[in-house]
């Protein structure tokens, strides 16, 4: 089983359940619909929510360039499910093969196979919290150059809409992770590139990460 780590505990978790299309600018930039509710912009939980779901063995440490085609990242911030509420946050990165990811989509197929592969997200530690503070801010550098930043503000569905709509209608496992969409600013992972991952509450650094793509 792969782990992740909150404050030098380590966690298996046995799934990770990831939100799409809950920034609209990501949305736009992938040309994808936003839903009906979605464009209202209350504070109900959409029913076309676009939920999918990797599995423990997706977790990795390495950050990899090419995976049978070349790998698309997404910077987004992340909870740890534990006793039924989120426990820790930490930041990760979806790893998407785009090209077939939107020959599955055109099929109105599932995306697993796009989404679910062996080594398709990266985490850095996470850190453990009482509350959700709505003042968490990230950032992903690429190569020194800020490339994606995000925050609960931006988000169609903040986190404790997400996690209500999840457990509607399935069990979430102490350690489970919860991953909440990405920012505009995806694009290709290249070899060798340097990314840099930070996750501010306010002005305080709560976690970091770096990956040098392989």
């Amino acid at each position: 089983m792969q782990t992740v780590v909150i404050d030098n505990r380590v966690v298996r978790p046995s799934k990770v359940v990831c939100v799409g299309r809950n920034y609209v600018e990501h949305i736009k930039e992938l040309n994808n619909e936003v839903p009906d509710e979605m464009k209202e912009l209350n504070n109900e939980v959409p029913d076309e929510m676009v939920l999918f779901v990797k599995p423990n063995s997706a977790i990795s440490t390495e950050l990899v360039s090419f995976h049978q085609e070349a790998i698309h990242y997404e910077a987004e911030l992340c909870f740890v499910v534990e006793n039924g509420q989120f426990s820790a946050v930490g930041l990760g990165l979806d790893l998407t093969k785009r090209g077939l990811q939107s020959r599955l989509k055109a099929k109105g197929l599932p995306w697993e196979r796009a989404k679910a592969f062996d080594g398709s997200v990266v985490f850095s530690e996470f850190v453990a919290i009482e509350s959700v503070s709505e003042n968490l801010t990230f950032e992903l550098m690429i190569n020194d150059v800020r490339i994606q930043v995000g925050n609960i503000a931006l988000m169609l569905n903040k986190p404790e809409e997400i996690l209500a709509e999840i457990q509607s209608f399935m069990s979430l496992i102490d350690g489970d992770i919860v991953m909440t969409g990405t920012p505009k600013g995806v694009g290709v992972v290249n070899r060798d590139d340097k990314f840099s991952a930070k996750l501010y509450d306010k002005e305080r650094l709560l976690t970091q990460a770096c990956w040098t793509a392989q």
